[in-house]
């Protein structure tokens, strides 16, 4: 009896996160279907999660943020390859946002959900009302109160806060140092209660699907497939005319590049982590000619400050939640949420189910109702493979470009 416990207990441990999280889903679904009047017993879940996720957001990115800018080592340190990268950064992040931003408005993948209790909220009514002035937003960048930032979950805030911190303890040198150390600390602690959080995931999305399925029928599934669509085919978009032409700019043999690093990006598709592929990337890198003085400083900046696929897919989600929640962003709206995810995801690529952390903190921001992140992390996984292989292609092609932009040619 004892070795069949044992046994029992070996299988459940065997299955990942994410098969859990595939159960559950279809767990919640049956649930819907044939008890829905049952299904307030395992909702209380759904808010069990989504409040976790929504304490992990101001003391992770504070911290994250402070630790990748101060533990830079020096502004000197940064030099002209700093620079450069940068601006490629910001360049691609801002083409990733426009792509996805276009593509939702234009697929509308939230068209046919309905959020329980979300179209009437008092926060999303006057976010979606709210017209957003440029006077306004500059205004708004800097808190008051960081205390009361963190208090109210605007994200921009806490962002913009951390950033000067972190750029005056790099000011500032050795003595920063303490400060630096305790926020790799807390950076670390957060990691790991985000693991803690993230084992609720399964009991989130099955009480989130079979609350919605109970309250909208079993056709609520469609509109989420249509999500995996429209990001799949943003993310060809932002390849093909956005990434593509830069071979051709910066003159780097297009199909030699993708020949090196076929492995890794595959690597990166099947296990969703673009640090599981990140030795094969450094090593097909530096077979191209590129020194390892460049490998070793873009790719990992890139690795949180570059995340097109991630960014591509954020624009796409926050914008889905409103859909699905029945709210009109305006374009005013759209924009000033693009700039902050364009901060937001910065710093925290090392989280496990990082997007996730931030698309909870862009929708608190602009009062848009957290349940869409459990009804996203439905089809999470599959969304999470297409967006870490860009991800890791447009890393790659980041140090290429600098690469070139520093004067090394890079092998045909």
């Amino acid at each position: 009896m004892k070795q069949i416990f044992t046994s029992i207990i070996k299988f459940f441990a065997r299955i990942s996160l994410t098969q859990w999280i595939f159960i559950a889903l279809i767990g919640g679904f049956t649930w819907g279907i044939v008890s829905p009047e049952t299904v307030g017993l395992i909702k209380p879940f759904r808010g069990l999660f989504l409040n976790g996720i929504k304490s992990i957001i101001a003391p992770l990115i504070i911290s994250t943020l402070i630790t990748g800018i101060a533990g830079s080592g020096s502004f000197k340190e940064l030099g002209l390859m700093g620079i450069r990268a940068f601006i490629y950064f910001e360049v691609a992040t801002t083409a990733a946002l426009g792509v996805g931003l276009g593509a939702v408005n234009l697929f509308r993948p939230g068209d046919g959900i309905h959020l329980q209790g979300a179209a009437l909220s008092e926060s999303a009514a006057k976010a979606a009302a709210t017209k957003m002035t440029m006077s306004g937003f500059i205004e708004h960048l800097l808190p008051t109160n960081i205390v009361d930032a963190i208090a109210r979950g605007d994200v921009l805030q806490i962002v913009i806060f951390a950033t000067l911190l972190g750029f005056a303890l790099l000011a500032i040198g050795e003595k920063a140092r303490p400060i630096v150390h305790l926020c790799e600390s807390l950076a670390e602690a957060m990691f790991q209660f985000t693991r803690y959080i993230m084992a609720l995931a399964p009991l989130g999305v099955g009480a989130a699907m079979a609350a919605s399925v109970a309250e909208h029928g079993w056709q609520v599934i469609f509109p989420l497939l249509r999500l995996v669509g429209s990001l799949y085919a943003a993310l060809l978009i932002f390849v093909v005319f956005c990434l593509f032409p830069l071979f051709k700019i910066f003159k780097i043999p297009l199909f030699r590049f993708l020949g090196a690093l076929k492995s890794a990006i595959v690597l990166a598709f099947a296990t969703t982590s673009s640090e599981s592929a990140y030795p094969m990337a450094i090593s097909a890198l530096e077979k191209m000619g590129i020194p390892r003085r460049i490998t070793s400083f873009v790719l990992p900046m890139g690795y949180s400050f570059n995340l097109d696929g991630s960014t591509l897919y954020l624009a796409i989600a926050s914008v889905f939640v409103a859909q699905a929640a029945g709210i009109e962003l305006s374009i005013g709206t759209q924009i000033v949420m693009m700039l902050t995810l364009m901060l937001t995801t910065k710093g925290v690529a090392a989280v496990p189910r990082a997007s996730i952390v931030v698309l909870s903190g862009t929708l608190t921001t602009f009062g848009l109702p957290l349940e869409g992140i459990a009804l996203i992390l439905a089809v999470d996984e599959f969304m999470d493979m297409a967006r870490t292989a860009v991800n890791l292609f447009g890393n790659c092609l980041a140090t290429a470009v600098v690469a070139r932009w520093e004067g090394v040619e890079v092998k045909p």
